[in-house]
């Protein structure tokens, strides 16, 4: 029997519901599921059954309603007499209330000794059986008046350390501050509540409303009892005032980012074992080692060794290194949503215990990798964190494993002995998932073994060799290698440099290439993410070369190991990082990388340009998806334009993805980008709209530092250029100019001028910004608003329009109309990216509902 008195009364006797009739009968089982386990006294329940007096013969009266219980609870034995009264003999388990008390008992226990993630765990669940108010319709009755109370103020108190549990676990996340808003308003005087709230707001990066916070509740304690706050809420202001408050975003739960290999990992028993051994001992490991040594492969076999969660970030595609820590952030599945949040966002996701992370490949960012390894270390005691490097990052308290070759026989192993040495074995089975029939046997052992030694037992370089049995017999290719690597004839074992080593093996592949093979090999080496064969064609096209034959070329270099496909409905493929290294070595040797980055930077360019009129539009998604997944492609084609000071590509490069950057929501991030375009010279209409983005976007993100040359270009910009047709760059860069520099009256005549020019986007989102300057009149504007974005389809803006309305709804008591706006705003903003919890319309509709369920 399981009986549920946390909300209406639930019982469900040997599997099934059972529905307890009668007022009295319901008073007589809740009354005894309250003390479940415990003998209830006659006169104790006399009492529950007859507040205002029993009858004449109580005893017989009684007995005949536990008789009609009995028999509505099909006579289950638990409901029995005892002496002096009745007995619900029942585990705390089979109650709701009593297991709810255990859970919660529980859960404090645990929360006061420091295990705060299972203290939450436990808290939760005990939170979880509550299905309505305590002990339902029964709560006002005498004898359960002082019950429900207690349960409720259990509930709360329960409330307050599941949330506090997981603040200290997992960072706070936009449920916590939601759920905290939502009980503080119902209990506005409670103090923990405050606290939390006043922390978590903090916490999230969110000081302004966090002293907000602290200064409503001041203001209610003075005006409703005349005291000022106590210490523990003076203590959470003071935090936050000197900025002590870490502001965490939660990385998603679960088992990390590993990907399960596509091979078995051969002679690296061993390895694995001291790799995973290290780890255990100290909080960073290096694992360094030549190029294609198997390192990454090493790292994530290891990594999958251990319990907890690891997350891989591979760094190979990452070209500045400031986006390190972006990187990063990606790999978790999180966002940037302002200024510094990337690092206090990665100690929330990554400061939970068991958890690892993978820094892959970070020889190219050498130093922004180590600084950001200490800096991560410092903040994260409970992280540990495993990088491949060519070299070691150099930094106090660095493990180093050197990734050894795989073993090797020596001549004159004999031959059933040397078929068992790792090289032998991996080269054997490379070569076999290209020639089935292929084994190593007594004939071609000692070829075999001759080629492993020859290649230093590199796992890339034994792969890359093996994949040229599908072309080229084993006797011919144990004689190129005689001829490319001159280094280790005749068993000469110098240990080489990573790079060099890699080269030989590259090389050998490369030059077997015919010469329209290695042209478009060396082309494809400027892609730094994934290629797609659209963007192939693209770029080819503007290097003059012909497409004929590429499907015919593409497949040779996937033939020799020196392309990946990428599963996926559309064609795309993936360059090796050393490889890739080698075709842009070929390039800067042949005084051509300039130039085949210039193809890259322009067919992108073309593309995004292509893109731009339906980005502000109802068709944005399918172009945001594209442009969001090339990315990488983008990020290189705008680095290599700005480095090189093309300043009209590199404007009109920003000025295209603007849109993009503002609608993802990293506004900083967007500004910092501007800003190293606006000091190059460029074409002025792109100039214009650029401007007027980061102006924009300066004001998203909440920064107020306007230099003063910046400020005087800006003017300039907006006096003397006219712009494109609808979009009003002069009207918004003078209207954020305004909000900057608070100058209303000087952006209301902007606006004013822009207006009537503008496209609906550009109309939305003047009016938008006229809301921000304007005195008066500020609800009817923003109707106009979002009209405006209606009209325009843009979801983005439409979603900030509808969030500003929601406030004005909310502030004049027009709840319905508030949680209607809050509701289509979230939903626009996940079609956007499903990844986005929108946490201030969520909140902000808490607020609203709650308002609207009390009343106003």
């Amino acid at each position: 029997m399981r009986i549920g008195i946390l909300g209406p009364l639930d019982v469900v006797v040997d599997g099934r519901p059972v529905r307890i009739g009668g007022a009295r009968l319901r008073t007589a089982l809740v009354r005894l599921a309250l003390d479940a386990g415990r003998v209830v006294s006659t006169d104790a329940l006399v009492d529950a059954l007859w507040p205002d007096g029993g009858p004449a013969g109580p005893a017989h009266a009684l007995h005949s309603v536990v008789s009609r219980l009995r028999t509505a609870l099909q006579g289950h034995p638990a409901l029995r007499s005892a002496p002096g009264g009745y007995l619900l003999d029942l585990p705390p388990e089979a109650v709701d209330a009593l297991r709810f008390e255990q859970l919660t008992s529980s859960g404090r226990k645990l929360l006061r000794d420091g295990d705060a993630q299972t203290a939450a765990d436990r808290l939760r669940e005990g939170l979880g059986l509550w299905r309505g108010d305590a002990l339902g319709d029964l709560a006002a009755a005498p004898f359960a008046a002082a019950a429900a109370l207690r349960l409720e103020e259990l509930r709360l108190g329960a409330a307050e350390d599941a949330v506090q549990a997981e603040l200290s676990s997992v960072g706070p996340q936009p449920h916590h501050i939601a759920e905290l808003t939502g009980l503080v308003a119902a209990n506005p005087l409670r103090e923990r509540l405050r606290v939390l709230l006043i922390r978590a707001l903090g916490a999230d990066g969110r000081q302004a409303e966090a002293l907000a916070a602290y200064e409503g509740y001041r203001k209610l304690l003075a005006e409703e009892l005349g005291t000022d706050p106590g210490p523990r809420v003076r203590a959470a202001h003071l935090a936050v005032l000197r900025g002590e408050s870490v502001p965490p975003r939660h990385a998603p739960a679960g088992v990390g980012n590993l990907r399960a290999p596509l091979s078995s990992l051969i002679g690296r028993t061993d390895d694995l074992a001291r790799v995973t051994a290290a780890l255990r001992q100290s909080r960073l490991v290096t694992l360094v080692g030549p190029g294609g040594v198997g390192k990454t492969r090493l790292a994530t076999a290891a990594a999958g060794q251990l319990d907890g969660t690891a997350w891989m970030v591979e760094l190979a595609a990452v070209a500045d290194p400031a986006d390190v820590p972006r990187a990063v952030l990606a790999a978790l599945g999180l966002r940037e949503h302002g200024p510094n949040e990337a690092t206090p966002s990665l100690v929330a996701a990554l400061g939970r215990p068991d958890t690892l992370l993978v820094l892959d490949n970070c020889e190219h960012l050498l130093d922004a990798a180590a600084r950001f390894a200490v800096g991560l270390l410092g903040r994260c005691p409970a992280l540990r964190i495993l990088a491949t490097s060519r070299t070691l990052l150099g930094v106090p308290g660095e493990t180093l494993y050197p990734v050894p070759p795989l073993a090797l026989p020596e001549p004159g192993t004999p031959t059933a002995e040397a078929r068992d040495f790792p090289a032998v074995l991996l080269f054997a089975e490379r070569a076999a998932a290209g020639r089935p029939e292929f084994s190593v046997d007594d004939t071609n052992t000692a070829t075999v073994a001759e080629i492993c030694r020859r290649l230093d037992g590199l796992p890339l370089a034994l792969e890359l060799a093996a994949a040229r049995l599908r072309s080229v017999p084993l006797e011919q290719l144990a004689a190129r290698l005689d001829d490319r690597f001159r280094l280790i004839v005749g068993g000469s074992r110098i240990a080489l440099p990573r790079h060099q080593t890699l080269r030989g093996v590259v090389a050998w592949s490369w030059d077997r290439l015919d010469e329209a093979e290695r042209e478009l090999a060396e082309l494809l080496a400027v892609f730094p993410g994934e290629i797609a064969l659209a963007d192939l064609e693209g770029v080819l096209a503007r290097a003059g070369r012909p497409s004929e034959d590429l499907l015919d070329h593409l497949c040779a270099l996937v033939d020799q190991s020196l392309l990946q496909p990428v599963d996926g409905p559309h064609a795309r493929y993936r360059m090796l990082e050393t490889i890739r290294e080698y075709g842009l070595e070929q390039l800067t040797d042949a005084g051509r990388l300039a130039q085949a980055r210039q193809h890259h930077a322009a067919h992108f360019l073309a593309r995004v340009e292509e893109a731009v009129p339906a980005l502000l539009g109802p068709g944005q998604l399918a172009p945001l998806a594209r442009l969001v997944a090339e990315r990488d492609n983008l990020r290189a084609a705008f680095h290599h334009t700005r480095d090189t000071s093309d300043g009209e590509t590199a404007t009109r490069l920003a000025a295209a993805l603007a849109p993009v950057w503002t609608i993802r929501g990293d506004h900083a991030e967007a500004v910092r980008r501007m800003r190293g375009v606006l000091r190059l010279p460029g074409p002025r209409p792109a100039r214009a709209r650029t401007m007027a983005f980061y102006l924009l976007n300066l004001v998203l993100s909440g920064g107020s530092a306007l230099p003063a040359e910046v400020e005087q270009d800006a003017r300039e910009l907006a006096r003397t250029t006219t712009g494109e047709p609808g979009f009003p760059s002069a009207a918004i860069t003078e209207a954020a100019l305004a909000l900057l520099t608070d100058d209303p009256a000087q952006g209301l005549t902007g606006i004013a001028r822009g207006l009537p020019g503008a496209d609906p986007w550009g109309r939305g989102i003047l009016l938008l910004m006229r809301t921000r300057l304007e005195t008066d009149g500020a609800p009817e504007t923003l109707l106009d608003a979002v009209s405006a974005f209606r009209e325009a389809g843009e979801r983005w803006a439409l979603a900030q329009a509808l969030t500003a309305l929601a406030g004005t709804h909310t502030a004049t008591g027009a709840f319905p109309d508030a949680i209607a706006a809050l509701e289509e705003a979230i939903r626009l903003l996940q079609e956007l990216d499903p990844t986005d919890d929108a946490p201030t319309q969520r909140a902000a509709l808490t607020v609203a509902r709650t308002r609207h369920a009390d009343g106003g």
